[in-house]
């Protein structure tokens, strides 16, 4: 059924239909006898002063996350940038709340004023106009969305759940692969595997033009390379290793990230990153790049990376894992089977992304068609 804005539907601004309060100047944040909830506009802590609410409200950050919303019914209180929202006349806040949470945000974003924190001043929000409804039709039209984005929630997660069930499938076989049974012959991977580059000067002019690679150009658990520049570019200064397409390139800052690629062209890396060499007839590239991300490597690298600051693996504890080494012939058979698993998993990945895009854009719509008098 086609809803029009008609007579029925009335605009007003924000401060006609409720009230608009702040929270205190001054708030002891770390109070550890706080009996109520106490709301920033980043998280929540407790803090017990008289200032407080009791009825329904909406919450609006002005600063930090401007404009996001949130509903909180019960006894709380705030800080002085989160705008709380009470007292509503002729509105259901529901109803305000999904309105505000759709809109609000994206209006607020062009109107904040500061640079290093972010904000927005009460009139913003008082003389902020909305569509009113009539209350029956605040109802239905809550109804609607709720039932709405319940299925887009639903279906959400139905899409992550499966991508992450092929993510744990591959994660399972990755370990099983590279699992060394009792009794298997096993070798170090320093006897099958080296670091032959040497620091060079990317200001060199003949490294100039290389691409480089740092850790923060190694998506996680992915081994996708982004946002790749040249060392010119870049304008590097300090040493760097230089790498070719026979090299697998392993982070060894936070190795729980486990960020690793198999480049396929010659540049630059940083000095955090291990560009390795496999020995050729013995271990070949693609096996040591499944193994070095596997569950297994993994594990071992976390366990003697130290340095709760800066979680990092060193040459000998990487050089000293153990490993199982099949013939060349298996090696390539593992490596085939792998790739093809790592692709699916990877357009199960492309599908929940694209799921959740259209979702989300599918709520949007929901959202203008509701407070455009079309739902």
């Amino acid at each position: 059924m086609n809803h029009s804005l008609n007579s029925d539907w009335q605009t007003k601004k924000l401060g006609e239909i409720c009230t608009i309060k702040t929270g205190k100047k001054d708030v002891n944040q770390g109070n550890p006898l706080g009996i109520y909830p106490f709301f920033t506009c980043a998280k929540e802590h407790t803090y017990s002063d008289e200032y407080s609410f009791d009825d329904e409200a909406l919450l609006i950050a002005g600063n930090g996350d401007v404009g996001s919303v949130s509903y909180y019914k019960g006894k709380f209180e705030a800080y002085q940038r989160t705008y709380v929202l009470t007292s509503f006349q002729g509105m259901v806040p529901r109803f305000l709340f999904l309105l505000l949470d759709g809109l609000l945000k994206d209006s607020v974003s062009k109107q904040k004023l500061g640079n290093t924190m972010p904000y927005v001043k009460r009139g913003m929000l008082t003389d902020f106009q909305i569509p009113v409804p009539p209350l029956t039709e605040q109802h239905r039209i809550v109804k609607i969305l709720d039932e709405a984005f319940a299925a887009i929630s639903k279906a959400k997660k139905d899409t992550e759940k499966n991508f992450q069930n092929a993510r744990e499938l591959f994660e399972t076989y990755l370990r099983n692969i590279f699992e060394v049974k009792s009794g298997s012959k096993t070798v170090k991977l320093s006897d099958v595997c080296k670091i032959s580059s040497k620091l060079v000067d990317p200001k060199n002019s003949k490294y100039q033009s290389l691409i480089h690679v740092g850790g923060a150009n190694i998506e996680s658990k992915s081994g996708k390379l982004v946002d790749l520049k040249t060392a010119k570019e870049e304008k590097l200064i300090s040493g760097k290793f230089v790498f070719d397409k026979e090299m697998i390139l392993y982070s060894k800052i936070r190795p729980y990230l486990v960020k690793i690629a198999r480049p396929d062209f010659t540049g630059l890396c940083s000095a955090d990153i291990y560009p390795l060499f496999s020995t050729r007839n013995i271990l070949i590239k693609d096996y040591l790049y499944y193994l070095l991300y596997s569950p297994n490597f993994t594990e071992y690298a976390i366990k003697g990376s130290g340095r709760a600051g800066m979680p990092k693996v060193n040459r000998n504890h990487l050089f000293d894992f153990d490993l199982h080494l099949p013939a060349i012939d298996e090696q390539k058979i593992i490596v085939a089977k792998l790739d093809a698993l790592a692709g699916e998993t990877k357009k199960l990945e492309e599908i929940y992304k694209q799921k959740s895009v259209l979702l989300e854009e599918l709520k949007k719509s929901l959202l203008h068609q509701a407070f455009s008098g079309k739902l």
